[in-house]
């Protein structure tokens, strides 16, 4: 979690007017340092960030430290309308420098960071000259960060070395220092200085440690590149921890199949043995049955006339229940069929009854009429 204050040189000559970065490479670096702004503030929330020119009529600092982002996006815009001239590094940088010894807060480290995007000219292209400005930021402590991003910033010498690496290398103490070179067309401004060493100290404040698999190198790499699952933890570390956590749970599942696996094939084996014994010991079984019969048959053979006489006791004894049986069916006819009659004599009872109670009943009306007949004579009289 570093403690820094950081003044950002940003590039506004007539080159920021080219399209070779989208939309401008003006409008591709104020994206670049909208991004720094939010790393180093969200690093640390007491870190400073200040924003200042570096061509135009003269350098000139527009923000001085802040961490109101309101600030630097008006910077930006102030910025936007002063386009024009050439840059002067070395009078940026000496700027810078003064703006950062004057901070508030004197515990903050310092920090520069310098974007280039048009070729070098006067005392910027004197080697000599930008190796001894090195050795002054080095021996007031402070940092620099070089950004190149367009064609034709520089030419290498000989040996393959260029003014602005050579500033890099003397200003570098402890791996403080860093140079970046984006090409056009490859990835935006933006997205290469996230996936860099320019900000690797910072993201790494913001990324948990289990996530902290890789990081950007001195040149920009293809999206994803030297990251965990092909995403940079830093643009988003919930899709980061989700797809390390699936990964877990797969791998947790699959130790899980080879186990059950393992157990599986074990378990089978055991059966196989127990039916192999339960085998062996059927086979006993049965010579025991054969031995057995054998014996019993030896033995039937010895009883002799002993069996005779018991299978005539149990024929006797057979026939003896036959018997019984059968009268207990003869007597059980005879009660039905005296059951039979009882209930016909019934009926006839019944009917009988029914016969004198009819009969009753018409000589009861005969009479009542006879009367009702004399009634009437006797009326009639």
């Amino acid at each position: 979690m570093p403690l820094e204050a950081t003044v950002m040189i940003i590039d506004n000559s007539e080159y920021m007017r080219n399209g070779d970065y989208h939309p401008t490479r003006f409008d591709a670096q104020a994206d670049a340092v909208n991004i720094i702004f939010q790393t180093k503030t969200d690093s640390n929330p007491e870190n400073t960030v200040g924003i200042m020119t570096s061509a135009g009529k003269c350098p000139e600092v527009l923000v001085t430290h802040t961490k109101d982002m309101g600030q630097i996006l008006q910077g930006i815009h102030v910025a936007g309308n002063k386009i024009g001239g050439e840059i002067d590094i070395p009078t940026a940088i000496n700027i810078a420098q003064l703006a950062l010894k004057h901070r508030e807060n004197k515990n903050l480290r310092q920090r520069i960071i310098v974007f280039v995007g048009s070729p070098l000219e006067g005392q910027a292209a004197d080697e000599k000259n930008m190796v001894k400005l090195a050795k002054k930021l080095k021996k007031n402590n402070v940092a620099v960060d070089v950004v190149t991003f367009g064609d034709g910033i520089e030419e290498a010498d000989a040996e393959g070395k260029t003014v602005l690496k050579s500033f890099v290398d003397n200003v570098n103490s402890g791996d403080n220092s860093h140079l970046l070179s984006v090409a056009p067309g490859v990835l935006l401004l933006s997205d290469a200085l996230i996936t860099s060493a320019v900000l690797a100290a910072d993201r790494g404040a913001l990324i948990p440690e289990e996530l902290q698999t890789g990081g950007g190198g001195g040149e920009a790499s293809g999206s994803g590149a030297g990251f965990e699952f092909g995403v940079d933890p830093s643009l988003d570390p919930e899709l980061a921890m989700a797809l390390r956590l699936s990964m877990q749970e797969a791998q947790a599942r699959d130790a899980a199949e080879a186990n059950a696996t393992a157990g599986s094939s074990s378990s089978a084996a055991a059966p196989a043995a127990e039916s192999s014994s339960s085998t062996s010991a059927a086979g006993a079984a049965a010579a025991a049955a054969t031995a057995g019969a054998g014996a019993a048959a030896v033995a039937a053979s010895s009883a002799g006339p002993a069996d005779d006489e018991m299978d005539d006791d149990e024929e006797e004894l057979k026939r003896a229940l036959a018997m019984s049986e059968e009268k207990d069916v003869d007597m059980e006819g005879d009660e039905e069929e005296e059951e039979d009659d009882d209930e016909d004599e019934d009926l006839d009872d019944d009917e009988e009854e029914d016969e004198d109670e009819d009969a009753a009943i018409a000589r009861a009306i005969e009479m009542s009429m006879q009367t009702q007949k004399k009634d009437e004579e006797a009326k009639k009289k």
